[in-house]
């Protein structure tokens, strides 16, 4: 099943960099526009430069070959490693290793969520340019390694830092042979759950079948961020859908407020609207929430419209209501926090969600490890 390893992971000298929270940076497609700047302002090895470099492809791999060669980033010897992240009285443990790439028909890698074409042509031009990859992919498991993660942490971490404000991360640096044998072990049996990173783990798959390397070789697999389906700090926030067209939705029961229509969305098979100043709570027949207002409400809306065209997202259901109010969208759908449970059991089976059912939180800064996708090296 799946195939977890060590590898020689890319990662920064702070003698040579300081705090490492002046480098990194959220992943590439949630960091605002208009904070791309900020970033590039508080150093000059900030990561946004190799994740966001616009159309500057080659100079992202300019910068990365500098940028080994100048000892800002250094080579491990083969590790795992493990991640943890402190937020809001919670605190997740992650392990951070190496995950070969196969096709979901294997039914090893499950995807849970549909991909967009260009998000994807865009990270491939990346991949083809800098033989790398630059993020980790977020992946969920069922159980295993609970023991071994607690013992990696029992000493000093490698790292620490803070980022955003709030958030305290600690990263260790695993090189025990013995340890590393008793993770991978722990996970051959298992399938994973694609978190957060379909679209990223798409393109590198088919930059991996590209280079067409040896099935041990490091372009076979991701850098990859794994995380037990039952730790308690894995927060998974809702999406909610506003729509630029379409017909009101009659029907459901009437809601005094946004915050009275929320709380009624309490994990049957419910939705929101917001239209024209009124909020409504939606009964659906079916058991996902998410897949039930694609197939009984927008899809009917929008008939042969384009779903990408005339639907956005946001997670802040008062900036849902705002966009409706501003005429920017003509109505608001709300959806409970998903059920991971069933997200992972439909997956199982075969079923694909729609774009953006899920929204882990906290993110994984970009920038604690890199991996380079080279067809010489073995893992």
């Amino acid at each position: 099943m799946a195939d977890v390893r060590a590898f020689p992971g890319l990662r920064y000298d702070p003698a040579r960099v300081g705090d490492l929270a002046q480098v990194v940076s959220p992943p590439y497609d949630v960091i605002p526009e208009g904070s791309l700047e900020e970033f590039r302002r508080r150093s000059p090895w900030n990561v946004v430069r190799l994740i966001r470099p616009g159309a500057d492809y080659e100079e992202a791999a300019r910068l990365l070959g500098d940028w080994q060669q100048d000892g800002i980033l250094r080579r491990d010897e083969p590790a795992m490693y493990v991640h943890e992240v402190r937020f809001d009285d919670r605190r997740r443990l992650d392990l951070l290793a190496a995950l070969r790439l196969q096709p979901y028909s294997d039914r090893v890698v499950l995807p849970h969520e549909l991909t967009h074409r260009g998000p994807k042509e865009d990270r491939l031009a990346l991949l083809r340019a800098t033989h790398a990859a630059l993020e980790p992919l977020w992946f969920l498991y069922e159980g295993g390694l609970t023991e071994l993660l607690s013992a990696a942490t029992s000493r000093q971490p490698t790292v620490e830092f803070e980022f955003p404000e709030g958030e305290q991360h600690r990263l260790w640096v695993i090189q025990d042979q013995g340890w590393q044998a008793r993770v991978t072990a722990a996970l051959a049996g298992r399938p994973v759950l694609i978190a957060d990173g379909h679209h990223r783990y798409e393109t590198t798959l088919a930059f991996s079948e590209e280079l067409a390397a040896g099935p041990d070789a490091a372009s076979s697999f991701t850098p990859a961020l794994l995380t037990d389906l039952a730790d308690p700090g894995l927060l998974v926030l809702p999406t909610h859908r506003l729509l630029r067209t379409g017909v009101a939705v009659t029907g459901g029961e009437p809601a005094a407020s946004l915050e009275d229509m929320l709380a009624r969305l309490d994990g049957h098979t419910v939705v929101g609207a917001y239209r024209d100043g009124q909020f409504q709570v939606l009964e659906l027949e079916g058991e996902v929430p998410v897949v039930e207002l694609h197939r009984q409400v927008v899809d009917n809306i929008l008939g042969r419209k384009s779903l990408e065209e005339n639907v956005y997202y946001t997670r802040d259901a008062a900036e849902a209501v705002r966009e409706v109010d501003a005429g920017r969208a003509v109505s608001a759908f709300f959806l409970p926090a998903p059920d991971l449970a069933v997200v992972l059991r439909e997956a199982r089976a075969g079923m694909t969600f729609p774009q953006k059912t899920t929204y882990f939180h906290p993110k994984p800064p970009s920038g604690m490890v890199f991996h380079t996708l080279d067809p010489g090296r073995a893992l």
